[in-house]
C-alpha cells in the first residue's frame, strides 16, 4: 500500500478510478464487485470501466455495479505496450487518478507500464515483481515448501511427453493446468492428453501438472499494506460451486490456523495491495494452499455488504481520505449468488463494438425512470 498518497490529491476532490474485469457470467469477474464496493463508500465516484469486451455483462446491468462509462481494451495477450497506449487515448478525456486491475493475466502488462503511468498521475497498487513470480501457479509449490505449509504437488511441462511422465509420478487423477487460466482433471492418460490438447489450444505451452487433492473450498480476501501486514481479511467456506467450480455461494468461518497460514504468506511476501488465498480441507487435515491471486476476488461485494468494505480502503488509503472502520465479518454470514437477465438494446452493444466507448445512463437515474 502506498504510505506516501499523492499530495494533489485530497478528500473533498472529484476523483475517478478505473476498473477492468467487469463480465458476471458463469464465470465471474471480480471488476462489478469492486465497483458495488467502491459506490457504497464513494457514492459520487466516478467509475470508468477498462472492458475486453462490448458484451461484459456489468455494461447493461442497473444494480449500482457498473461503470459510468466504458472504453474497450486490447485483450491482455496483445502486451504492455498496446495497453499503454490504450489508455494514453483513454487519459486525453478522462481524469483517471487510479487504475484497479482485477484479472490476473493482465497484473503483468500493467505492472511493465506502472511508472510510466505513475509520470501521467495514474496510481495503481500492486505486487512486486519477485512477490508475483513467487505465487505463480508454477512456483507455488516451492512457496509452500519455505513456508511449511501443504500444497499439491505442481511440475510444469513443456511437451506433452513430459506432462505425461509427471502425471505417472504424481498418480492419477491429475489436474492439467493452463500457466494462468483453465484447469481440467484427468483420471487416464487419455484424458490427460485431452486436457492438453484443449488448454495448449487457447493458452499455448507450458502446462502444469498438479496432484489432485479432495476437500472443502476455503478462500480469503484479503488487503495487505506492503509491509508484510494485512489491513483486514474476511475468510469463507464456500459450500455450492459452479460446474466449473467456481463459489456460488459462501459462508464466513472463525478460523485461526487459516488466518496463521494467511499471515506467514503475506508477511513473508510483503504483500502490496488485493490478494485471494484459495485451500483446500479435507475433514482432520490441514489446510493445503491451492492458488495466491494477485487481485481482488469477485465475491469481494460480500464482505462489503457486511461491513468490511476493501475496495473501499484500497480508495481510502490512495487518496488520504477519512477512513471508515473496518468491520469483522461474524462466523455464519453467507452470501448466494443470484443470476438475473440484464435488458439492452443492441444499438449499446454496436456503440461499444464500433467506437471503442459507451456512456452508461446513472443508476439513479434508472431508478426515477422506472417509479
Amino acid at each position: 500500500m502506498s504510505k506516501h498518497p499523492p499530495s494533489n490529491i485530497l478528500d473533498n476532490q472529484v476523483k475517478t478510478v478505473a476498473v477492468t474485469g467487469l463480465h458476471r457470467g458463469e464465470n465471474p469477474q471480480p471488476g462489478a464487485a469492486v465497483v458495488a464496493s467502491l459506490r457504497r463508500r464513494f457514492p459520487e465516484l466516478r467509475i470508468v470501466g477498462l472492458s475486453y469486451d462490448p458484451l461484459e455483462s456489468s455494461l447493461y446491468s442497473v444494480y449500482g455495479d457498473h461503470p459510468d462509462i466504458a472504453y474497450l481494451m486490447p485483450y491482455p495477450g496483445a502486451g504492455p505496450d498496446a495497453l499503454f497506449k490504450r489508455l494514453e487515448e483513454i487519459l486525453e478525456k478522462e481524469d483517471i487518478a487510479f487504475i484497479i486491475p482485477c484479472l490476473d493475466l493482465e497484473i503483468p502488462n500493467f505492472m511493465a507500464i506502472a511508472s510510466k503511468l505513475l509520470k501521467k498521475g495514474v496510481h495503481c497498487t500492486l505486487p512486486t515483481k519477485d512477490s508475483l513470480e513467487s505465487v505463480s501457479k508454477s512456483n507455488l509449490y516451492k512457496l509452500s515448501q519455505e513456508l511449511g505449509i501443504s500444497a499439491p504437488r505442481t511440475e510444469s511441462a513443456m511437451d506433452l511427453f513430459t506432462l505425461e511422465t509427471i502425471a505417472n509420478e504424481i498418480g492419477y487423477p491429475v489436474y492439467v493446468k493452463g500457466i494462468f487460466y483453465e484447469a481440467h482433471i484427468a483420471n487416464t492418460i487419455e484424458e490427460l492428453i485431452d486436457a492438453s490438447k484443449e488448454i495448449s489450444r487457447v493458452w499455448g505451452w507450458p502446462l502444469l501438472v498438479q496432484e489432485a487433492i479432495a476437500g472443502e473450498e476455503y478462500d480469503v480476501v484479503g488487503l495487505a499494506d506492503g509491509d508484510g501486514g494485512i489491513i483486514k481479511s474476511c475468510a469463507v467456506r464456500k459450500f455450492q460451486r459452479s460446474s466449473i467450480g467456481k463459489g456460488f455461494a459462501g459462508i464466513v468461518v472463525e478460523d485461526p490456523e487459516l488466518d496463521r497460514i494467511a499471515q506467514r504468506i503475506i508477511k513473508k511476501l510483503s504483500w502490496n495491495g488485493p490478494f485471494e488465498l484459495e485451500f483446500l480441507k479435507a475433514p482432520g487435515s490441514t489446510h493445503t494452499l491451492l492458488e495466491i491471486n494477485p487481485r481482488f476476488p469477485a465475491w469481494v461485494d460480500f464482505p462489503s455488504q457486511i461491513g468490511c468494505n476493501l475496495p473501499g480502503r484500497l480508495i481510502e488509503n490512495l487518496t488520504g481520505a477519512k477512513q471508515t472502520p473496518l468491520g469483522t465479518c461474524t462466523a455464519g454470514q453467507m452470501f448466494v449468488r443470484h443470476c438475473v437477465d440484464l435488458v439492452g438494446d443492441v444499438s449499446e452493444l454496436a456503440e461499444m463494438s464500433s467506437n471503442g466507448e459507451r456512456a452508461i445512463t446513472p443508476y439513479k437515474t434508472l431508478l426515477k425512470a422506472t417509479q
